[in-house]
């Protein structure tokens, strides 16, 4: 496996590193904006570079199911397909098969299941999951895992681990090595420090480019994610990158930067954006709200994206309030270039030495507030 990884330095547990892939390098801590059928909703591929994201995250199951990965394939891979030439992590579909389909069973084979689309039958192993995200030209492929779901027995968060260990092998067999792409492994185990200690031994003596948390933010709350944080990334292996899979929300980012994590993706900032929620620097706004109907004032004044330096909150809540598809663009624009400043301002931060100030600034500005009504 060739994908490069340059820890280039730390400040206290947090890291600042670079990820070099056949498309491109990722300065990390990074954030992944998720392009779930080949598109970030309401963004075209030029707009989310212009909010400074360098790599998106592709999902296997929807798209093996449309358009198919053998059609992504035939028309060059999901780079040309998309139009985004940085580099594409996508995920194994294990999430999306637990929490989306019909009828599912799982085996040690994989899992058989129906899909949420159509009710026709599938199977995802860890081999076809492979294959998939081979044939999607994916720079970085998660091995094929179980979600173990919360709150959970630890019998039962055992068992799902285990079978995940073993699929994480069969994921590595089946991997084609070819320069500038990579694998990573999984580590499950749920809250339980002992079962992640045993998952991040397993993957380690397998061998992979970049190690994933899997299994947070399903319901455990920020609190217990962190604790298990805590006991997790110091365990993990030094010098490759590690990615906590599903996070987060600005402070989740924040927090978890803290405590050693790289790289992050989740769809919040584009979901939020369309149903009329921002995130900036004082906290959440909702432009829905009747406050907003007579605000000449920009969203977010300390920002620069198109949203903010064009357009008013008065307009922005007009967008949502008639329906307008410019709505959605608008401040799905501000929120992934939000939480592309946020991870920069962390870099910035890890790189001088200045974090635990920073990062306290951060919240201090989260905990004020929107700026006052007219």
């Amino acid at each position: 496996m060739t994908l490069g990884y340059e820890l280039i330095t730390t400040d206290g547990a947090a890291r600042r590193g670079r990820l070099t892939t056949a498309h491109g390098s990722i300065e990390t801590p990074a954030f992944m904006p998720v392009g779930t059928a080949a598109t970030v909703k309401c963004m075209m591929p030029e707009s989310v570079k212009a909010t400074g994201a360098e790599i998106l995250l592709g999902n296997t199951y929807h798209l093996m199911l449309r358009p198919g990965a053998e059609r992504v394939e035939k028309l060059g891979g999901l780079h040309k397909f998309m139009n985004w030439d940085g580099p594409i992590l996508t995920d194994s579909g294990g999430f999306q098969v637990m929490s989306l389909s019909k009828l599912r069973k799982i085996t040690e084979q994989g899992v058989t299941f129906q899909s949420h689309v159509d009710g026709s039958s599938h199977e995802l192993t860890p081999e076809s999951s492979i294959k998939i995200q081979h044939q999607l030209d994916s720079n970085i492929t998660m091995c094929f895992d179980e979600c173990t779901p919360y709150p959970v027995e630890k019998k039962e968060a055992a068992e799902s681990m285990r079978l995940s260990m073993r699929w994480a092998q069969r994921s590595r067999d089946a991997f084609v090595d070819r320069d500038g792409y990579g694998l990573f492994g999984i580590v499950q185990g749920s809250v339980f420090e002992d079962l992640r200690h045993e998952s991040i031994e397993a993957l380690t003596k397998i061998g992979f480019d970049g190690y994933a948390v899997g299994g947070l933010a399903v319901g455990e709350g920020q609190e217990m994610m962190f604790s298990t944080l805590d006991f997790t990334t110091p365990s993990m292996v030094a010098d490759k990158p590690r990615y906590l899979m599903g996070v987060g929300k600005p402070d989740d980012l924040v927090g978890a930067v803290e405590r050693g994590i790289d790289m992050f993706d989740c769809v919040l900032p584009t979901r939020c954006g369309r149903t009329g929620q921002a995130f900036t620097r004082r906290g959440t706004v909702n432009i829905r709200n009747a406050r907003h109907m007579d605000d000449p004032r920009p969203l977010d004044p300390g920002c620069s994206c198109p949203c903010c330096s064009s357009y008013s909150r008065a307009y922005l809540h007009h967008l949502f309030r008639t329906g307008e598809v410019l709505g959605l663009m608008l401040l799905t624009w501000h929120n992934l270039s939000y939480f592309q400043e946020v991870m920069a301002g962390l870099r910035g931060a890890i790189e001088t030495g200045t974090l635990s100030a920073h990062a306290a600034a951060f919240r201090a500005g989260q905990a004020e507030g929107d700026i006052e009504r007219l």
